[in-house]
């Protein structure tokens, strides 16, 4: 989004506001509500800013500043789902600390946080926007030098203001946070979680204000009413959804006058509904081997009589899926037998041999692997129809049969076979279709099913079922159905079925399945852990840097990293694997490398990792050079030169940052406090500062060697790994380093995209341009451009729509371009 919208939604400025009192129902005052002041807690209550609220001083690492389930509910309550609402503090922080102020986060999500680095001199908050991609905005600024400071942070739908001690420092427009807060979120004080991101130092008026310009409750000299960006987003969302109601409205006007054109030619009568369809009056059809009719909304059924077959030569009657009578089919005569389109038979003379009745005759079927069986030969049965024998008991149903209405499928020793139910006569020789006994003779209407009374054989005792079986009742019969655990030994006993042995279990492929009565155990193989059903490899010295854990102690590492445990930093540089071009230096990055003209060239625009794209830059002709004025400079490639003019002394004064140095002058860069530049005789030379440990005053944060405290370790966010003071890791796409003991994280450096389309790979930290923009998954929107759906409406960039005459296609104007796609898990509810 451009900041040319970030203007519009700040337009039109209306006047003051009359008061500065906050309606405590749009008020979440943190301090209050936690039960702080008692020194188990790792806070207690001091001297202020001032004394209108209680401060609370933060020390240590033993706490747990935490709001209880039923307290964070609360809080969240007023929060959840707002895009409107400021973050105020004022605060006293220690110098060196990377603390968290506050955070909500759920597991590994982290909704909203804001924290300040002492160790960068920076302020980040963190944040989930709408794509459930994680963000964090970084503000370079020095919060913690042990000062008193007022912070506030107002959010505005995408619009974002930063104000210290009632200065705006920065104003922004970011990815709208997501704040649809699932339940068992957490809210924690002075900290990150149990582990991790202590604040250290006092803090007091810690508010969260659901509202609009909530910086002025803090700051009542900046009071003014101005429309907002959330303001302009509900009027927008407004439009839209009046547009999207419109076009509904036009479509169902529509339809409603095409079927207003054929009232003319309808007339009432009685439907008759029969297994969900619908049919009209007089209407027949065939139900199975019934003939029904819809007479007067009554369905009248009689047995279907079928046709004499008179079939052609090599065919003759047969039964086939889904009719009632028999058809003509193709038939093989095979050692005087007949044999239909399909079937099977074999012939032992000494090998097994298979043939398969096919286009008329029979045709030998090359014999396929058969599967081990688990039980001794001499339970073993040879079957008819296949080469692979089945053990005593085999379930033929459940490979599936054709009983269909009032039949139920039957295990033979070699086949299944149909049954009618109790009560049910056959309608064909296999049984496949049964009707009611008492139907047989008459009309079966629903009036006269009711005559026959059933007999609930469970309840009464009049049936067969025995152990390990329960009985349910059924129309004129009853059914045996097996325990959990169980299979069918016939039907009416079962027996303990062995889920491991049958491969019927639900245990994780690397897991041990252990059989029990009734039912079976899952535990995980050596080298993994979980539930049993459920398992993941285990590594035990974990995997760093992003890496996962794929097999027992074996990491897959990321792209830049390698090792047992991913904790080598691939020197991309030094290893060969990079040749940058001739006029830049190749610097290696955790994860990564990139090339960086060197000094005396500059990149013209094009970001390219090898790079190409580095040009000579006339440092004469731009004033970039340290010429002093009394000398005349003179461009090389890839440098410059001062010379004096003939006849004249130079001074040997230097210019750095447009800024006179005089000669032998040393100072610290402004951008780096790291590194000393000195003038000699007009040459600018910078280095990196040499790190004195004896002298007290030296600067730990650039030279973390000097800590006294060499011995402070950090534990990895993973809490498994212990780093010491200076070790610096990447984790989720962020640079951690450890000092004295503390972590702290900021986000990896990635190039600048000047792009209107991008897009974020899976498993990488930076951005890529792509041109498709239905392909981007972030765009640098355009309010200007808008798209015509296909009913000619017009749709605002950035708005969405359900495609009209349809359900589970989703589409989007992205700058101008109309972008659909199917949403898979809708097609599967329908």
């Amino acid at each position: 989004m451009e900041l040319s919208f970030s203007a519009l939604c700040l337009l039109g400025c209306l006047g003051s506001v009359l008061g500065f009192g906050v309606d405590p129902s749009l008020q979440i005052d943190v301090l209050s509500e936690l039960p702080l002041g008692d020194p188990l807690t790792g806070a207690f209550q001091v001297q202020g800013l001032h004394n209108g609220s209680k401060a609370f001083f933060f020390q240590g690492t033993s706490r747990n500043v935490k709001a209880s389930p039923e307290k964070a509910e609360l809080f969240f309550q007023k929060l959840r789902n707002k895009h409107e609402f400021t973050i105020l503090v004022s605060l006293k922080q220690a110098r060196l600390n990377s603390g968290v102020i506050f955070s909500i986060h759920h597991l590994d999500h982290r909704y909203l946080e804001l924290e300040s680095s002492g160790h960068r001199n920076e302020i980040r908050l963190h944040y989930r926007s709408g794509t459930h991609r994680s963000h964090t905005e970084v503000f370079p600024y020095i919060l913690a030098d042990d000062k008193w400071h007022r912070l506030s942070l107002a959010i505005s739908a995408s619009h974002l203001i930063l104000h210290v001690d009632c200065n705006k420092i920065y104003e922004r427009v970011v990815e709208k946070p997501y704040m649809d807060l699932p339940v068992g979120t957490a809210f924690w004080l002075g900290q990150r979680n149990s582990a991790h991101g202590y604040f250290k130092g006092i803090m007091q008026d810690v508010q969260l204000l659901v509202m609009p310009q909530g910086y002025i409750s803090q700051c009542p000299d900046l009071n003014r009413t101005c429309p907002t960006c959330n303001d302009f987003h509900g009027l927008v969302q407004k439009i839209m959804e009046l547009q999207d109601i419109l076009a509904k409205t036009s479509a169902k006007l529509s339809r409603a006058e095409q079927r207003m054109t054929r009232l003319d030619q309808c007339y009432c009568e009685r439907t008759c509904t029969m297994k969900g369809a619908t049919y009209r009056e007089f209407e027949s059809w065939t139900d199975g081997c019934k003939n029904c009719t819809c007479m007067n909304g009554t369905i009248q059924c009689e047995a279907l009589v079928c046709p004499i077959s008179d079939c052609p030569p090599n065919s003759a009657p047969a039964y086939v899926d889904g009719k009632c009578c028999k058809e003509c089919q193709p038939i093989c005569v095979f050692e005087g037998k007949t044999y239909f389109e399909g079937e099977r038979e074999t012939i032992h003379s000494g090998d097994c041999i298979l043939f398969e009745c096919k286009d008329y005759k029979m045709q030998r079927v090359v014999k396929s692997n058969c599967a081990a069986l688990s039980c001794p030969e001499s339970q073993q049965i040879s079957l008819s129809n296949s080469c692979c024998k089945v053990c005593k008991g085999h379930n033929f149903c459940s490979e599936g049969h054709k009983c269909l209405e009032n039949s139920f499928c039957k295990n033979l020793e070699e086949k299944a076979v149909c049954s009618c139910r109790d009560g049910f006569r056959a309608l064909r020789e296999d049984n496949a279709y049964c009707e009611d006994e008492l139907c047989a003779e008459v009309i079966c209407t629903p009036a006269a099913r009711s005559t026959s009374q059933d007999v609930d054989e469970c309840a009464e005792g009049r049936h067969y079922c025995r152990e390990n079986t329960m009985c349910v009742n059924t129309p004129g019969s009853f059914m045996c159905i097996c325990k959990t655990g169980y299979i069918r030994i016939d039907d009416y006993s079962c027996t303990e079925h062995d889920e491991c042995l049958t491969n019927q279990h639900n245990c994780d492929e690397n897991a041990l399945c252990f059989n029990t009565v009734g039912g079976h155990n899952c535990i995980c193989k050596p080298g993994y852990t979980g539930n049993g059903t459920v398992c993941k490899a285990f590594c035990k010295d974990g995997c760093r840097n992003g890496g996962a854990c794929i097999a027992s102690n074996v990491c897959a590492c990321p792209q830049g990293f390698t090792g047992a445990s991913c904790e080598t930093d691939i020197d991309e540089c030094s290893d060969g694997f990079v040749q940058c071009d001739s006029r830049a230096t190749c610097i290696n990055l955790p994860g990564w490398y990139h090339c960086e003209c060197r000094d005396g060239y500059h990149d013209n625009g094009m970001f390219s990792p090898s790079g190409e794209s580095c040009e000579d830059i006339d440092e004469c002709a731009t004033g970039r050079h340290g010429c002093a004025n009394d000398t005349i400079c003179f461009n090389l490639d890839g440098g410059y030169d001062c010379r004096c003019p003939h006849g004249k002394n130079c001074t040997g004064d230097c210019v750095h940052e447009g800024k006179i140095k005089h000669n032998g002058q040393i100072w610290v860069l402004e951008n780096d406090r790291c590194s000393v530049c000195s003038c000699q005789t007009g040459y600018v030379m910078c280095r990196r500062m040499v790190c004195d440990c004896e002298n007290p005053t030296v600067d730990l944060f650039c030279c973390p060697e000097c800590d006294p405290r060499l011995s402070s370790q950090c534990l990895h966010q993973n809490g498994e790994i212990l780093y010491n003071s200076g070790d610096t890791w990447v984790q989720n796409c962020q640079q951690c380093r450890c000092l004295q003991g503390e972590v702290d994280c900021w986000p990896l450096p990635c190039p600048e995209t000047e792009c209107e389309f991008s897009v974020l790979p899976e498993n990488e930290c930076c951005p890529h341009c792509v041109t498709d923009p239905c392909q981007a998954d972030t765009i640098r929107n355009d309010i200007t451009k808008t798209c015509l759906d296909e009913t000619n409406v017009v749709r605002f960039t950035g708005s969405s729509w359900i495609k009209h005459g349809t359900e589970c296609t989703l589409c989007q104007c992205k700058n101008g371009h109309v972008c659909c796609s199917v949403d898979p898990q809708c097609l599967q509810e329908l």
